[in-house]
């Protein structure tokens, strides 16, 4: 008999949890911050120096730093912004939805250290007796732009003007610096030049004694604006050093956004309707479920107050194909009982209770992978990981309890009682159970294929391929990004068609060549020339004025330091080293070592292949690369992990394994009923990928490229590498205990 009221139950539960989330996921949408790379703004890192020989940076000087950008930030009307300090004498600054780039970077780089000098260059005044905040922008008699200053003590001005007027007529000049450099700046010299660079030098011809000054010069009002507002933000307590910059016009960040949405909506469509079709009832509780997973994605986003970012959107989209993983190894456990000829109620249970250990082995193994990633990558990275991690902790909450919940309703209602076909199972693929023992097995479609037969052929084609990879590496090396190789990256949108020689051609006005240009976009109106060295500011200021005025978009400009791209490259081998190194522990304690070496093993498999098919096709490897190969190491690992669990449960249940022939059995087994498992898997995670390769944003379109080499190779090691290679050493092991035995059993005769 059919129990109607928890069939109400899952209705009502669904129309409460659909109810709450059309009225709120509007507003949980528009609430998330968006990162540099989806609204546009600026980004830079700064290397803090003392500003003063025997000055030390320490917590409070960079502190005391921070105030200060903070400061200046402000006064450009910022909002939201992201300074941050990094390691020992670094700042990071983040600054979204900015317009005027060049002002941005040239605001937070000055040092604002005012200065009023002799034609001897002798300081008679400074930013110290200056009343703070007391820096305005005003017009004088002639109704022209002056910067109005007030002074603390008045008769400290009075002495100043009384030795200026003593130099005498000619000399008797009060100059006015901002950030004079000892040693390289000078009046005499700066005198001579058309554009000097001290601000002004009024006259002066009778002793002052007053608290206001005025400050004169060739001001536009913004300029004498901008000027006032610098002094009253104060100036840096040290010197700081570019090391790496990168700005996102907001044209482009706006058209990524669209792509990488739109792709994300297709994707996820295309998995829910595969889900529907493969499944049938259970892929209906699946789309629920997943729907949920990324409603929750979003509002835990927000209370987090994180921001979203790029590669972040595509990190949310790789969750839903691991969402729906653990999905697929709970559904496909509930076929193999119902073919068993269990009931549904016991196929539930009995899929449920075998499948938990499974996902919960796969989901850590890659949390594993997004916790090293957070932990060494930049902040792009950093926005990538935090979402896999958010990712993976609500997808197990969601798919595993989640889904027991709303199909434990179904089921405990008794409507699917005897229906094997709402779960994708045949009525002639059920046994009799009165015929199936304890220790049965399901026959899977797979039965026939022989893995373990055709291992030296695989290990053989893997050896050459490795052999021809490094070959290839040594040869074509990588093409490496300004991530790693240090440098300039102009990205430009244009409103045609355009090409290489075309883009080449506008970068020699400014008397620059690029390295290379790449082309991108549906129609090609996307052009990436990377530079060997750093742009200046102001050639950077040139080149973006140039191009907006040019095409009608802000180009995006990213600037590398030498010592950075080191960095990043040794972060990005250790960040592996470590991912690995967790991942052998973790599979050792839950498995055996055996098991985690050639878990490792495949591994490095496929991380290889992703570098070689990037040499071969030439893509640029930048930090996103690093990204994409450790998400690849957590979904390699995940399958390994899968198959590792059944090859384990086929060995207890096989209680005496003697021989290579024993082993050989379990792992064709296992390998035959979890085929249908790695291949589900890896279809729906292509979707998304796919959907992102085709559709979405440019800048991640190697990101989805590396992904996807990742995904085949991971699939291909999983099946034909790491089980193969536990099963050669495992019968070593087996042998050598054997012999052991032999030995102890019939020692030799004493003579």
């Amino acid at each position: 008999m059919v129990k109607r009221g928890r069939i109400v139950a899952f209705f009502l539960l669904v129309l409460l949890i659909g109810s709450l989330m059309g009225t709120t996921l509007n507003g949980i949408v528009n609430n998330i911050k968006l990162g540099l790379d989806l609204q546009g703004g600026f980004e830079i890192l700064y290397e803090v120096k003392p500003a003063k020989d025997g000055d030390v940076i320490d917590r409070e000087a960079l502190l005391s730093t921070v105030e200060a950008l903070d400061r200046r930030v402000n006064v450009l009307g910022v909002s939201e912004p992201n300074i941050q300090i990094e390691g020992e004498d670094r700042i990071r600054v983040q600054l979204a939805g900015v317009d005027d780039q060049s002002k941005v970077r040239e605001i937070l780089s000055t040092q604002a250290k005012l200065s009023f000098r002799d034609v001897n260059d002798t300081v008679m005044l400074d930013g110290t007796d200056l009343v703070e905040g007391g820096a305005k922008q005003t017009f004088d008699d002639k109704n022209q732009p002056i910067v109005s200053l007030k002074l603390k003590d008045a008769d400290r001005f009075k002495n100043v003007t009384e030795k200026i007027v003593a130099m005498g007529i000619g000399n008797n000049l009060l100059v006015i610096w901002l950030d004079f450099e000892e040693g390289v700046d000078s009046y005499m010299a700066e005198a001579l030049k058309p554009d000097p660079n001290f601000i002004s030098a009024p006259r002066v011809t009778q002793v002052l004694n007053t608290s206001d000054v005025q400050i004169e010069g060739n001001f536009t009002i913004e300029s004498a604006k901008q000027l006032a507002d610098l002094l009253n933000a104060g100036s840096l307590p040290v010197d700081l050093e570019e090391m790496y910059s990168t700005s996102v016009g907001a044209k482009f960040g706006e058209t990524a956004l669209q792509k990488t949405v739109f792709a994300g909506i297709i994707g996820v469509a295309i998995i829910f309707l595969f889900m529907l079709i493969y499944y049938r009832f259970p892929g209906i509780i699946a789309v629920v479920t997943l729907s949920i997973y990324i409603y929750l994605i979003l509002q835990i986003f927000d209370w987090m107050n994180a921001v979203l970012t790029l590669p972040g959107i595509a990190a949310l989209l790789l969750g839903v194909g691991m969402a729906v993983d653990a999905n697929i190894i709970t559904y496909e456990r509930i076929k193999e009982e119902l073919r068993l000829g269990k009931s549904v109620m016991s196929a539930f249970k009995s899929g449920n209770r075998r499948s938990l250990s499974t996902i919960l082995d796969a989901n850590i193994t890659t949390l594993l992978a997004a916790v090293v990633l957070f932990s060494f990558g930049t902040s792009s990275v950093k926005g990538f990981a935090t979402m896999l991690i958010v990712s993976i902790l609500v997808s197990f909450l969601t798919a595993v309890y989640g889904s027991r919940l709303f199909l434990g309703l179904w089921v405990n209602s008794r409507f699917l009682n005897k229906k094997p076909g709402y779960f994708g199972v045949k009525q002639s693929e059920v046994s009799d159970i009165a015929d199936v023992d304890d220790d049965a097995e399901v026959v899977t479609k797979f039965g026939g294929l022989d893995f373990v037969k055709h291992r030296k052929k695989f290990f053989f084609a893997s050896g050459l391929m490795v052999v021809i990879g490094i070959g290839l590496l040594l040869t074509l090396k990588l093409n490496l990004g300004i991530d790693f190789a240090s440098g300039t990256r102009v990205e430009i949108l244009a409103d045609k068609s355009l090409t290489a020689n075309e883009v080449s051609e506008e970068f020699k006005q400014f008397g620059l060549e690029p390295k290379d240009v790449v082309l991108s976009g549906a129609d090609k109106e996307i052009g990436v020339a990377r530079f060997l060295g750093v742009l200046s500011k102001e050639e950077i200021a040139e080149i973006k004025a140039h191009f907006q005025d040019k095409y009608g978009a802000e180009p995006s400009v990213s600037t590398v330091s030498p010592t950075v791209g080191e960095e990043l490259a040794r972060n990005a081998f250790i960040s592996v080293m470590i991912a690995s190194l967790g991942i052998i522990i973790y599979v050792t304690i839950r498995f055996e070592i055996s098991m985690a070496i050639a878990a490792i093993v495949a591994l490095m498999h496929d991380a290889f292949f992703i570098i070689v098919f990037f040499s071969l096709t030439r893509l640029e490897v930048d930090i996103t690369f690093i990204a994409a190969v450790l998400t690849i190491v957590g979904y390699s690992i995940n399958d390994t992990i899968v198959t590792f669990d059944r090859i384990r449960e086929l060995y207890k249940k096989k209680k005496k394994v003697k021989t290579f022939e024993d082993l050989q059995d379990i792992v064709n087994r296992a390998l035959q009923q979890t085929l249908g498992r790695s291949i589900n898997t890896v279809i729906t995670v292509v979707f998304v990928v796919v959907a992102l390769l085709f559709l979405g944003a440019e800048s991640i379109q190697n990101f989805s490229f590396a992904l996807l080499i990742g995904l085949i190779a991971g699939t291909y090691s999983s099946l034909f590498i790491a089980a193969q290679l536990w099963l050669v050493w495992k019968s070593k092991e087996l042998t050598k205990k054997r012999n052991v035995k032999v030995e102890e059993q019939d020692p030799e005769p004493e003579v």
